[in-house]
Formats: C-alpha cells, structure tokens, sequence
C-alpha cells in the first residue's frame, strides 16, 4: 500500500461496496425496516397506548431514537465487517494489498461506504415513524451529525471484526451476542431513570446507554447522562478505532492469513 491519499482510488472502492448493496437491496436495506416497522407497531402502538408519558414525552415518541440506534449499530457493523471480510473471503484482498492504494483510501471507500448504507437505513426508519407516532427532533443538524458520527464509528469497529473474524459465525458472533444485548439494556425502551438501585448504577457501565442518551436528546433535549459526556465517549470510541486499524494495517494482522 501506498502513502498518500487518491480520491479516485477511495472512490472506486465506494462505489463498488455501494453497488453491492443494491445488489442485494432485501437484506441490506428492507430487512431492518421491516424489523424497526415490527418494533414500532408492537412497543410504539400497541404498548405505547399504555404506557404514561416518559418526561414528558409520549412514550411512543419516546422510543424512536433508542429504535433508530438499536438498528444503526446493528447494520453499521454488519456493514463495515461484511465489506471487508468478503475480500479476505474471497482472496481478493491480496489485490487491494498490492495495488498502489493506502489505508487512507481503503478506509474511506469501504467505511463510507458503510456509513451511507446505515445513513439511508436510517433516514427510512425515521420516515416509517411518522406512520406510527408523532415526533420532532428538536436539534436536527446536531442530530445528523451525531448519527454520522455513531455510525461512523461502528462502521469502523465492523471493519476491525471483518479482520479478525476467520468464518461467518465469528463475523456475527459480538454483533448478535454482545451488542443487539447491551443495546436492549442500554434504554432503547425505556429511561434507567425508572430502574430501581442497584441496576440504575449498574447501567451506566453499559456504554450503549451513552449512546442512546446522546441520541435522544438531540430529539427531546433530554436524557440519562449529559451529552456531552455521550458526545466525548463516542469520538473516542471513533478514535480507539482508527488507531487500531492503523496498527493491523502497519503490522499486517490478519490481512495475509
């Protein structure tokens, strides 16, 4: 790999890991829609018809942001791990290796191509929720900023478990098994204001609820934790990732097994 950064070379990545997408448009896109839709219908309008307001907040509103987050860290992984993975997969990694590309460009054309995916999923879901409740967003620009940066950042972490990752069981093992989990417990449904001590205490060493609480005060100007603690903890989540690909990519980690 080269030193430097060519657009073009970034760009030509992109847009191949973005055609792939449409290629396979169902699992890629429709799936976790029709999944957030279910979500919606069952905690938004079903449940949510009893539920008593959440701060003020109508609980079905109340829900949208942990939905969108729960959705975006699932497919910003998946992404980020699949599109690098495939080429390792496949052996066509070696030609990426020996072409004059550098980790600038690589990075950039898969990661963001990743990072579009998840950003058009989420853009989806937040349409599909004004069929079900109403709701407004209170800072939208800091709002897209704050989605980009998260799915950036897990877009980035999917990419460092499509290196280590050596079969598709591992490559869904930390999404299935460790984050869909936190990300439940981390108050997609609900405030750990209600939770009862010890557990209040014990969630916030799940650093989802960081995230979600940063989300859903874009919205409400409301949340669990301050956000600028969620905004600092997610950059440097952002930042850990990056070095460490740095690193794999400098030491070769993985990349020529």
């Amino acid at each position: 790999m080269t030193i430097g950064f060519n657009a073009r070379s970034a760009w030509a990545i992109y847009v191949r890991e973005v055609s792939r997408a449409w290629r396979t448009v169902f699992g890629t896109i429709i799936s976790p829609v029709i999944t957030t839709c279910l979500y919606f219908i069952v905690f938004g309008a079903a449940i949510g018809n009893r539920m008593s307001d959440v701060g003020g907040v109508d609980y079905g509103a109340f829900i949208v942001p942990g939905l969108l987050l729960l959705t975006l860290l699932s497919e910003s992984t998946s992404n980020g791990s699949f599109g690098i993975y495939m080429p390792r997969f496949t052996g066509a990694i070696y030609e990426l290796l020996s072409a004059p590309v550098s980790v600038a460009e690589t990075l950039v054309g898969f990661v963001g191509a990743a990072v579009t995916k998840s950003l058009i999923i989420a853009g989806i879901i937040l349409a599909t929720a004004t069929l079900f409740v109403d709701y407004h967003i209170a800072h939208p620009v800091l709002a897209f900023f704050y989605i980009v940066l998260v799915a950036s950042a897990f877009s980035l972490f999917g990419f460092i478990l499509g290196l280590w990752a050596d079969g598709f069981e591992k490559l869904q093992m930390v999404p299935l098994l460790v984050l869909t989990p936190l990300t439940f417990l981390g108050g997609t449904f609900y405030s750990i204001d209600m939770l009862a001590e010890p557990w209040r205490t014990v969630a916030l060493f799940n650093p989802i609820v960081y995230l979600v609480s940063g989300l859903r005060w874009t919205f409400f100007e409301q949340s669990d934790v301050s956000i600028g603690v969620a905004f600092s903890l997610t950059m440097a989540f952002l930042a850990v990732c990056i070095v460490a690909i740095s690193l794999i990519f400098r030491t070769g980690w993985r990349l020529r097994d």
